[in-house]
């Protein structure tokens, strides 16, 4: 069997950091990436690397192919332009901008909703706002809307991080000003993101709008399987008419269900959000218990 592993941010950016990196021992780790070649590239985002795995360039139409991923989305895909829509919150701390994703906003099934139906009554000439989780929102784009050239990193680049140098470049052209700022006025006046700040919670104040574009013809791919809770792993992997199945629990139970004779995919996405939020205690739990899943023996038995 061939296996392709991806761990997006499995090294720890801060390599001084004692605190966080003392004693922590994983051996089952180790032995992968002792006994496998190691070759070095650029650095890229995640989503720029599974598309290259499926054989699509870095700025492919990622909304199309994360909504494909999506299991229960009942949205017609083919043949629209997509753009990711996600929900954010920017703040300014200590003289930086810093984005916070959806993912740590505790956003509700009913407060992405109301928000999207808000968007939707004040900028139906871009397309249609569409939730398929609460954080995860899509724009199906109108066919003259200058959204459909617009382009910017994906989120997991950005989420955590300070964007204040980034911004302006994105946002150079005065039309694409004045829409963001439309955009963030109708969040900021809507009645969830008052509650929100009634509650002590951070409001929705923003979309960080990314990933255009229509699904490409398909292309073949050497994977037999896809195993990955990531929408967009697992939407390209449909459009290669590849077999997605949930992450095993272990190694064991991995080799149980896959043939010898097959080409697979695994992406272990536990350590993202510690290290794009910068949580030592949380990395070190999360890296232990991937250890824990992927006993050595059962890759090199």
């Amino acid at each position: 069997m061939q296996l392709t592993l991806v761990v997006p941010e499995l090294i720890w950016p801060e390599p001084e950091d004692r605190e966080t990196l003392a004693n922590l021992a994983c051996p089952a780790l180790e032995t992968l990436l002792t006994r496998n070649r190691q070759t070095s590239r650029p650095p890229q985002s995640l989503e720029a690397t599974l598309a290259d795995l499926f054989g699509h360039l870095e700025g492919a139409p990622y909304g199309a192919f994360r909504l494909l991923g999506e299991t229960e989305s009942p949205l017609e895909i083919e043949e629209k332009s997509w753009l990711v829509a996600d929900p954010v919150h920017l703040r300014f701390h200590q003289e930086r901008m810093i984005l916070a994703d959806g993912s740590s906003l505790s956003i509700t099934t009913e407060e992405a909703q109301a928000l999207a139906d808000g968007l939707n009554e004040h900028f139906s000439d871009l397309g249609r706002f569409h939730v398929t989780a609460t954080d995860r929102w899509y724009l199906h784009l109108a066919e003259d809307t200058p959204l459909n050239q617009y382009a910017a990193p994906p989120l997991s680049t950005v989420a955590g991080r300070s964007v204040e140098q980034l911004l302006p470049e994105l946002l150079h052209e005065r039309a694409m000003r004045t829409l963001m700022n439309e955009i963030q006025t109708v969040l900021h006046a809507h009645p969830v993101n008052r509650q929100r700040e009634d509650d002590g919670r951070l409001p929705i104040n923003s979309l960080w709008l990314w990933g255009s574009g229509k699904l490409p013809p398909r292309r073949e791919t050497d994977f037999d399987g896809v195993w990955s809770t990531n929408t967009l792993a697992r939407g390209l992997a449909r459009a290669a008419g590849v077999r997605t199945h949930p992450v095993p629990d272990d190694a064991e139970r991995f080799f149980d269900h896959a043939a010898p004779d097959t080409v697979q995919l695994i992406v272990l996405e536990d350590l993202t959000g510690p290290v794009q939020f910068e949580n030592g205690e949380a990395y070190r739990t999360a890296i232990e218990s991937l250890d824990l899943t992927i006993p050595a023996g059962s890759f090199f038995a």
